[in-house]
C-alpha cells in the first residue's frame, strides 16, 4: 500500500475594494491517491475576472480528471476564452498540478508565476519542456515525488506584492522561494504555508492589495493515523468491544468525555488523573490516563474544535488561538489538523442526561451532528475519515 499522501492548502485575498476574487482554485480527487488541482487567474479583478477564472478551472480540472489528453484540454480553453482585444493577453491564465498515485506530479503552467518546488528545505530547479498548443506557450513538468516535497503555485498577485510600497518591482519569485523554503523547513502544514505566504503579501501591499493574490501549496507526507473515542456505547455490554477496537488501532489515541474516560481508565486498569486547571475560560480542563495520548471533556471541547475547523477552512484566522495554546480543544486541533492524515472516530450513542437541559444551546443536545460536521470539515482538509458508532 502507498504510505504517502498529499496535503493541499490554499488561500486568497481580494483586490482592495472588490468583494469577489478574480482567482479560483479547483481540486478534484480522481481516486484515493490521485488528484487534480487547478489555480486560474482571471484578467483584471472583480466579477468578470471571477467568472473567467472559475470557468477556466472548472473546464480544465473536469477534463483532466476524466482522462482527456492535455492538448485537448488546453485547446478547449483556447477556444472558449479568447484573447483580450485591448491588452492582447489571455483572459485567464492557469497552473495545473496533477498528483498521480501520490508518487509523481505533472505540472502544467500557462502564464502564471513559476511554480516553486521545495525539497530538503531548499527551493530546487525541476525539468521543464515547452509546448505550443493552439498558439499558447505551455510549460510542462513531470516530477517524481518524495516525502516532505512541497509544491507552491501562485497567481501574479504574489510577485506583484509591494510594488511601489515595499519594493520597486515587487516581491521577486526567488525571494518568495527562499521565504517558503524556510517556512516549509519549519514543518508547517500546506494550509498554514499558503496562509503565511498570502499574509506576507497582504503586509507588503500595506493591507490594500493592488491585485487578487492566491497561493496553493501541495505537501507530500507519510500517512499518520489518529483515533478519537467520543462517548460511551448505547449498550453497556459493548464497552469492552469498543475499547478493544479503539486501542487495537495504530496511531495516537484521544479520549473525549468524562464518562468515556472513566470507562477507558477501568478498561486499562489505570487511574484517571483529573485536572482543575482552566487553561482557557471556554474549554474544560484535560485529564490524564496512562496509555492514552490525550484525555479531554466531551461535547463542549468538540464543539470548540468544530468552530476552529470551520475557520481553518476559510481564512484560518484563529490559528493564533489553537496553534499554541495548551487547552484540550487546541491540542485536539493540532493533532487532527496538522498531524493526522487518517482519522478513525469511535462514537458512543449513549444519551448523556446532562445534555438534556432545555436551557443549553441546541448543539449541546446533538452529539451526532457534531461528529458529522467535524468529519465533513476534516474531509474537506483532505483527511481520510472513518466513523464507527456503538
Amino acid at each position: 500500500m502507498n504510505d504517502l499522501c498529499t496535503e493541499i492548502g490554499y488561500k486568497s485575498i481580494n483586490h482592495a475594494g472588490e468583494q469577489l476574487c478574480g482567482d479560483h482554485v479547483d481540486i478534484i480527487d480522481t481516486d484515493e491517491n490521485s488528484s487534480v488541482i487547478v489555480l486560474a487567474d482571471g484578467l483584471g479583478s472583480g466579477v468578470k475576472a471571477s467568472i473567467l477564472s472559475t470557468l477556466t478551472s472548472k473546464i480544465i480540472s473536469t477534463m483532466i480528471s476524466a482522462g482527456l489528453p492535455l492538448e485537448e484540454c488546453v485547446s478547449t480553453i483556447a477556444a472558449t476564452l479568447p484573447v483580450c482585444s485591448v491588452r492582447g493577453v489571455a483572459y485567464s491564465t492557469f497552473t495545473l498540478i496533477h498528483i498521480i498515485e501520490n508518487e509523481s506530479a505533472e505540472i502544467i503552467q500557462y502564464d502564471n508565476p513559476k511554480v516553486i518546488f521545495i525539497r530538503d528545505g531548499k527551493s530546487v530547479d525541476y525539468p521543464k519542456s515547452e509546448m505550443n498548443i493552439g498558439g499558447k506557450k505551455i510549460i510542462k513538468s513531470v516530477i517524481r515525488l518524495e516525502e516532505d516535497d512541497t509544491i507552491v503555485a501562485m497567481s501574479d498577485g504574489c510577485p506583484h506584492a509591494g510594488i511601489g510600497v515595499s519594493y520597486n518591482f515587487g516581491w521577486k519569485i526567488d525571494d518568495i522561494a527562499n521565504f517558503m523554503a524556510d517556512m516549509a523547513y519549519a514543518g508547517h502544514t500546506a494550509k498554514n504555508l499558503s496562509t503565511l505566504l498570502i499574509d506576507e503579501c497582504n503586509k507588503l501591499y500595506g493591507g490594500k492589495p493592488g491585485d487578487d493574490a492566491t497561493a496553493v501549496v501541495v505537501k507530500v507526507r507519510k500517512r499518520v493515523p489518529v483515533n478519537v473515542l467520543f462517548g460511551p456505547p448505547s449498550n453497556r455490554d459493548d464497552c469492552n468491544r469498543m475499547m478493544a477496537l479503539f486501542f487495537g488501532k495504530e496511531g495516537k489515541h484521544i479520549v473525549c468525555g468524562g464518562t468515556t474516560s472513566s470507562i477507558v481508565a477501568k478498561y486499562l486498569g489505570k487511574p484517571l488523573k483529573a485536572s482543575l486547571n482552566f487553561l482557557s475560560p471556554d474549554v474544560p480542563p484535560t485529564a490524564e490516563i496512562e496509555g492514552v495520548d490525550l484525555v479531554t471533556e466531551g461535547v463542549i471541547t468538540i464543539n470548540k474544535v468544530l468552530e476552529y475547523a470551520k475557520d481553518y477552512l476559510k481564512d484560518n484566522s484563529s490559528y493564533d488561538k489553537w496553534g499554541y495554546k495548551q487547552d484540550g480543544a487546541s491540542k485536539i486541533c493540532r493533532i487532527l489538523f496538522e498531524e493526522a492524515t487518517d482519522i478513525n472516530f469511535f462514537v458512543g450513542k449513549a444519551v448523556n442526561p446532562a445534555h438534556q437541559n432545555p436551557d443549553l444551546p441546541i448543539n449541546f443536545n446533538i452529539k451526532m451532528n457534531l461528529v458529522e460536521e467535524l468529519s465533513e470539515c476534516l474531509r474537506s482538509m483532505g483527511k481520510r475519515i472513518k466513523v464507527s458508532y456503538f
